[in-house]
């Protein structure tokens, strides 16, 4: 039994120089203005027989502005990121810079204190592998981007290294076909 998972990146919250580590700020007026813009392209994703979200207010309020009623679900929510909760990776680049070069090079390192990138990915995983699989089935997700990410890594079983070469943005889709422990990346087309 297959089923069909679309995940969707929540509209934007703050400027790029601005995104902060675990951000739960609403959406901001560019991102009101490019979810109510999306409505007519991203409408079909309302049919779902499930829909969720990361418990962030973007994405819960990205989710509503597209008439999607997401029910909130904790183990999608942004990797815990410790001390580095609400600060730039400018700001945690200049005060720690080693701590930020071991994060970003060792996927099992936590120097902020909170979730390793590896425990962040399994955690995401895990999720994907309780959802119900029912033939035909299509279940919505609106996430953060470091969701996103993550769920692919996991998916795809790729080198948790690559998460850092996955740059989902801000109201974009990506689809994955199967059952739990067996997904693929699917790509809607024309079907010729």
């Amino acid at each position: 039994m297959n089923v069909r998972l679309t995940l969707l990146a929540a509209a934007r919250s703050s400027s790029l120089l601005d995104v902060r580590f675990e951000d739960d700020r609403p959406l901001d007026a560019a991102g009101w203005t490019e979810a109510e813009r999306a409505i007519p392209a991203l409408s079909h994703l309302a049919s779902a027989e499930m829909r969720y979200c990361s418990p962030t207010q973007r994405s819960r309020e990205t989710g509503r502005v597209l008439g999607l009623s997401p029910l909130a679900q904790l183990a999608l929510r942004d990797c815990d990121m410790g001390r580095w909760r609400g600060r730039t990776l400018g700001e945690v680049t200049a005060a720690e810079p080693r701590a930020v070069d071991a994060w970003l090079a060792d996927p099992q390192s936590a120097p902020h204190g909170g979730e390793s990138l590896l425990m962040f990915i399994r955690r995401v995983g895990e999720w994907l592998d309780t959802r119900p699989a029912e033939d035909g089935g299509h279940i919505i997700a609106v996430a953060e981007p470091s969701v996103i990410r993550a769920a692919l890594i996991y998916a795809l079983k790729a080198p948790p290294p690559s998460y850092w070469h996955i740059d989902p943005m801000p109201l974009s889709t990506v689809n994955l076909m199967g059952r739990p422990g067996q997904w693929s990346l699917h790509f809607d087309g024309w079907g010729y």
